[in-house]
């Protein structure tokens, strides 16, 4: 028998040990060669992601909403005919020929191509509507004697409620900030507190029928000045609109608005809405 010191193995020095560490294999076995992170796949996808987006002439951005297609524009003659068959049909009555032909297509303003009829739009189509002058018409807020009288609005908003008026001055509240809108309902507004406000310079009114027809017979609203007449031809949850309100024939309130002349001796326009 040997004497024991050929079996015994001799200690490793400190730097071959962290060789043999470094050797070793893991317990986990070996990667694969082409093995990547998480991290990495999910960048890889969306990077391919956004390159398709790219390809179909997209956003880069993933979930980017689609862009919302330009409206096609309604040439006056179908606006109009849209009018007076809404009115007939609403109220089951047949118009005379001296009430149609009262109304023309030449009344219709012929709106910016490429805008939605919608509240928030409407600001636009109305400087586009007055031109270069807009600032001056829709925004100043002094009077000018012999010009611009006092309740004599340039614009007129008629709605079926307190509610949709409301809506329309505040998509337009860019150009009301100097000189306020007047606000034409009877809905928590008193007719001595409307009379008030239009003492002042008013470039913009938006009310209702019934309200607005009342202030015209006591001489509080003006029309001297008015060139342009919106009808919100919107219609509620409860099925009402312009044409079905129980309180009067809108048509009538139309034509004498559309009768009168500014001091130029101009007809306003008539924009559906």
């Amino acid at each position: 028998m040997g004497s024991g010191k050929e079996g015994k193995k001799k200690p490793l020095n400190p730097k071959e040990m962290m060789k043999m560490k470094m050797q070793k294999p893991s317990s986990l076995g070996p990667r694969a060669p082409n093995q990547e992170s998480k991290f990495k796949k999910k960048n890889k996808w969306l990077n391919n992601v956004g390159k398709k987006k790219k390809k179909n002439g997209s956003s880069d951005k993933v979930g980017a909403k689609k862009s919302k297609p330009q409206a096609e524009p309604i040439p006056p003659s179908q606006q109009l005919n849209f009018f007076l068959d809404q009115f007939q049909s609403s109220n089951n009555l047949q118009l005379s020929s001296l009430e149609s032909d009262s109304l023309t297509e030449t009344l219709i303003l012929d709106l910016s191509q490429g805008l939605d009829r919608e509240v928030s739009t409407l600001g636009t189509q109305m400087k586009a509507a007055f031109g270069p002058s807009w600032k001056e018409v829709l925004c100043e807020g002094q009077l000018m004697e012999g010009k611009i009288d006092p309740g004599n609005p340039a614009v007129l908003i008629i709605s079926a409620s307190a509610l949709r008026s409301l809506e329309f001055l505040r998509g337009i509240r860019p150009l009301t900030r100097e000189c306020p809108a007047a606000k034409l309902f009877s809905k928590h507004m008193k007719v001595d507190d409307q009379v008030s406000i239009l003492g002042n310079r008013v470039n913009i009114a938006s009310g209702t029928p019934s309200r607005i027809k009342k202030l015209i017979d006591i001489e509080a609203l003006g029309l001297s000045r008015l060139s342009l007449i919106v009808l919100d031809m919107h219609t509620d949850v409860k099925g009402y609109s312009l044409f079905t309100l129980p309180q009067g024939r809108i048509l009538g309130l139309v034509q004498e608005l559309l009768s009168s002349t500014t001091s130029s001796g101009r007809y306003p326009d008539l924009s559906l809405w």
